[in-house]
């Protein structure tokens, strides 16, 4: 699943329009989904703008707030999924945003957990485009845009519109590297409405331009402010025919950095040949193979004996014959001895 943030800047750059622009012409294979998520702490604006006020504000984030305190994030949130595909197949959904800005204060510990649940749709092939707004890549809501795999900037190639993006994209930049997971992933939205030409504004940036949006109202109207969406000139506007080629590099750039996050398995240790010269080296072939090595001692020989020394009769006292002697016997206990 792939995470993208349309951060947007002052002067109204683009970033909700650039943002639905992307949901319509995201490419899907059979079985994925793609979802956008209005994320902007200042209120969101498809309710109104899009979908002309046709479905009621009682969808969205703000109940997800109160769900999460109940911890029932995950099961709530299909509960405020409005469906924006041309054929209702339910593969192109939308989460409104807040209704009023007074709300953001209390979705401040909601943002981390909403982000998990969802990257939890990863297995169930969804991609998500989150739309940060002006605001919403700063404060508790920094966490979208430093946990997601691109950060596109949404702005306009006139010289106010980028004056304005230059400390911003600075201080994104830093944030990225320093709390994110790097500044790879940063990216430029680019509406092309001014004389700057998309590679001058990626040098002086030093950022890449995913995509020069054309700069076409009266077509951007339809995502602004309402309209025939499934009109065949729509679809086959340039502003819809840029956007598809937008979302290409983006997932483009998605794979790059996940090829560089992957975790890298380390190689087994491969063992070194001992030279045959050194003292600690072993035979080449295995041991069991090995016959039990033959010392050149000689056979062990019996110890020999030593003569037991046998001790000297003694002399005969005088007077004394040489033959031997009876030896009185032991008395015999139970007998009474009597004197003789």
């Amino acid at each position: 699943m792939a995470v993208i943030a349309v951060v947007g800047g002052p002067g109204a750059p683009g970033a909700t329009t650039g943002a639905l622009a992307l949901l319509l012409a995201w490419p899907l294979q059979p079985g994925r989904r793609v979802l956008l998520v209005e994320c902007d702490p200042d209120g969101g604006a498809v309710l109104a703008g899009a979908l002309e006020g046709r479905v009621e504000a009682v969808f969205g984030l703000r109940n997800l707030a109160v769900a999460d305190r109940r911890g029932l994030l995950a099961q709530t949130l299909w509960e405020q999924l409005i469906d924006l595909s041309p054929a209702g197949t339910g593969d192109r959904l939308l989460l409104p945003g807040l209704t009023d800005p007074a709300q953001a204060p209390g979705l401040a510990y909601t943002w981390e957990p909403l982000l998990e649940a969802l990257h939890a749709l990863e297995p169930q092939g969804y991609d998500v485009i989150l739309d940060l707004g002006r605001s919403g890549a700063q404060g508790p809501g920094a966490v979208l845009a430093r946990r997601a795999d691109v950060v596109a900037v949404a702005l306009r190639s006139t010289l106010r519109g980028l004056s304005a993006t230059r400390p911003r994209l600075a201080a994104l930049r830093e944030d990225l590297e320093h709390a994110g997971t790097g500044a790879d992933g940063l990216g430029l939205l680019l509406v092309a409405e001014g004389p700057y030409p998309a590679a001058e504004v990626s040098r002086q940036f030093g950022v890449p331009v995913l995509g020069a949006l054309p700069y076409v109202p009266r077509t951007a109207r339809l995502l602004s402010d309402g309209g025939d969406t499934t009109d065949r000139r729509f679809i086959r506007s340039e502003l819809m025919r840029t956007a598809r080629s937008t979302a290409d590099q983006i997932q483009l750039l998605v794979r790059r950095r996940r090829q560089r996050l992957a975790p890298v398995a380390a190689p087994p240790p491969v063992a070194q040949p001992v030279p045959e010269s050194h003292p600690l080296s072993y035979p080449q072939q295995p041991y069991a193979q090995q016959p039990y090595p033959q010392h050149a001692y000689p056979a062990p020989q019996p110890y020999p004996t030593p003569p037991v020394p046998q001790p000297a009769a003694p002399a005969p006292f005088p007077g004394q014959s040489d033959q031997p002697q009876p030896q009185p016997q032991p008395p015999v206990y139970g007998q009474v001895l009597r004197a003789r």
